[in-house]
């Protein structure tokens, strides 16, 4: 059972959970076993392929009113489908560690394209490399539309440098603050100057607008285009520290413990950027699987949605309420608040969001109606538009439908409603959720009980 205990907090950590039927293939494997079964499940990428088509924006901003509505309604309608159909891959895959590091790295590289193809081209960038190779993914979003869009860097050119992109390139992307100078934004910033996209979406050099002169960046000096910026930046270890305390935070402990992100610096400085081993060494070492590091993580909303639909196999007659839920919950994907991304962590839960989180369990799983209170805010209105969000209340029932006779006939027989319990929550039971199981009048009603619970926030 040790063993089992540990693969639970992997799947948690590592995918969205695990469940019934996954506990009994489980059963006997060792820790390295499962490892290495959660990256063969992953090993094959499904780019989502949602979106087929790709307007030039320069063009629309040119049309008249007519046209320019036009193009916001299929924005919305792609940048929906694209949500919907990326929650339904997390939702549905095997390869579920891939889905969970694309979900990692789609806040490491946050960003708001103004295009449906745009989004889906970057997130795809992010799923198909989210195992692979850092440096690599790093080189080819920045040389995506979407974020050279998104950062300015269309407008980066020699005489008139924009530094948006170069600066968050190092501040959130790789080295991070206060291991460069204003001096080095302003020279990585003529050293991307000429990149942009064309009209049909794909990147073009412009070398007429490129700044040719010598640049001096962190300490090293030659005629620096921007492959070498990015050359210079992984060459440095502050890179590997940066990304894995942002790695540490996001699967161990929202408090990182310095001498093990020093030791996933290390390895994964010596790997050349590769991720699979930094994973495979985080996921096997021995403090990742220590109490302090169980059932402390705060769920991020689209987590707890997934996590709930693959649980209970739950099909949705109107997928727009996940819309919905991830707006009250305070993640709607491809919409980050900012170029800083979430935050993440306890910042998750506030008296608001809180609510929802208890109450959108048990609604989805009785399939009742529940009343979203409040107004969008401006930038997520036009995303929400199609669901009237801006009203001051929306009451909307919850066409969801659940596989109850799968979920119950999966759990192993002889097991009590306290196991089930302790199965289904990473945190051990509290007496006051302790009382409310023994109460329940049956399995069905204590389940909904485990998940509408404080508990059940928590991987």
């Amino acid at each position: 059972m040790a063993n089992l205990k540990q693969i639970k907090h992997l799947t948690s950590r590592a995918g969205f959970g695990m469940g019934f039927d996954e506990f009994k293939a489980s059963d006997g494997n060792s820790v390295k076993q499962a490892v290495k079964d959660l990256f063969a499940a992953s090993a094959n990428y499904e780019p989502l392929a949602i979106v087929n088509n790709t307007v030039d924006y320069s063009m629309v901003v040119k049309g008249d009113k007519s046209t320019r509505k036009m193009f916001m309604q299929e924005q919305r309608r792609e940048e929906k489908e694209l949500n919907l159909g990326w929650i339904k891959q997390m939702s549905t895959t095997q390869g579920t560690l891939r889905e969970k590091m694309a979900l990692f790295w789609n806040n490491h590289f946050a960003c708001r394209a103004k295009q449906g193809a745009y989004t889906q081209q970057l997130a795809n960038i992010q799923r198909s490399n989210a195992l692979g190779n850092f440096k690599a993914m790093t080189l080819e979003i920045s040389k995506s539309p979407a974020m050279l869009q998104f950062l300015n860097n269309q407008q980066n050119l020699k005489g008139h440098p924009n530094e948006n992109f170069a600066r968050e390139l190092m501040e959130l992307f790789t080295i991070g603050r206060g291991n460069y100078t204003e001096q080095d934004v302003k020279e990585s910033a003529r050293a991307f100057t000429g990149w942009g996209f064309d009209r049909n979406g794909e990147f073009k050099f412009r070398p007429f607008v490129h700044d040719n002169g010598q640049k001096t960046f962190l300490g090293k000096t030659g005629n620096f285009k921007g492959e070498d910026i990015i050359d210079i930046l992984f060459g440095k270890k502050e890179t590997a520290r940066f990304v894995g305390n942002k790695l540490y935070k996001y699967l161990v402990n929202e408090t990182p413990d310095p001498a093990h992100v020093d030791t996933m610096a290390d390895v994964f400085y010596n790997a050349n950027y590769e991720i699979k081993p930094l994973l495979e060494y985080v996921f096997t070492a021995d403090w990742f699987y220590g109490d302090k590091n169980v059932g402390n993580l705060v769920k991020s909303p689209v987590e707890l949605i997934v996590g709930l639909n693959r649980q209970f196999g739950i099909n949705y007659q109107r997928p727009e309420v996940l819309l919905q839920f991830q707006k009250v919950l305070g993640q709607v994907l491809f919409y980050p608040p900012n170029v800083a991304g979430w935050p993440g962590g306890r910042s998750w839960i506030d008296s608001s969001s809180l609510m929802y989180r208890l109450k959108i369990p048990s609604t989805v799983l009785n399939g009742g109606v529940i009343d979203f209170t409040g107004k969008a805010d401006p930038e997520d209105e036009a995303f929400l538009a199609t669901m009237h969000t801006q009203q001051e209340n929306v009451n909307m029932r919850v066409q969801a439908q659940p596989d109850w006779n799968k979920f119950l006939g999966e759990i192993p027989k002889g097991m009590n409603k306290t196991s089930i319990a302790e199965f289904m929550l990473q945190p051990k039971l509290s007496n006051a959720l302790m009382s409310s199981i023994n109460q329940s009048t049956n399995i069905k009603a204590m389940v909904i009980e485990v998940v509408s619970s404080p508990e059940y926030q928590l991987s």
